[in-house]
């Protein structure tokens, strides 16, 4: 199972330099686990940039993958990831998602360079 941030998704359907690295994620879609949090984080980008039909067009391709609620027990799990590794908020909420599914996390996000469980490329400045 994968799941894939937020900043790879907004990777992906910019087509950005590393869009390559998501692709085969993303386009699994019987292996991919998508975070609420994830379909707020890049529908309000893509709002911010482009269209509201953009927006929906997008997190509509990201609910082919199986969209997971927050609840209460992920709620508290990512509490305690955000405490440990010091990780903001919609990060942990998402690195608790991946976690609870076994799935990996892909991300370009240097907040999570080095943390088990996660498959890491640097962004291109």
């Amino acid at each position: 199972m994968n799941v894939v941030d937020s900043c790879g998704w907004l990777e992906y359907f910019a087509d950005g330099q590393n869009a390559a690295f998501f692709a085969p994620v993303i386009e699994d879609t019987a292996s991919l686990i998508v975070p609420t949090v994830s379909l707020f984080e890049v529908f309000k980008r893509i709002l911010q940039q482009r269209t509201e039909n953009d927006a929906l067009r997008a997190v509509a391709l990201m609910q082919q993958g199986r969209v997971v609620v927050l609840d209460d027990a992920l709620a508290l799990s990512a509490a305690k990831i955000s405490f440990d590794l010091k990780l903001p908020m919609a990060d942990s909420l998402i690195l608790a998602t991946a976690r609870a599914h076994a799935a990996v996390l892909w991300t370009q996000d240097n907040d999570f360079a080095g943390i088990q469980g996660v498959q890491y490329i640097q962004k291109y400045s």
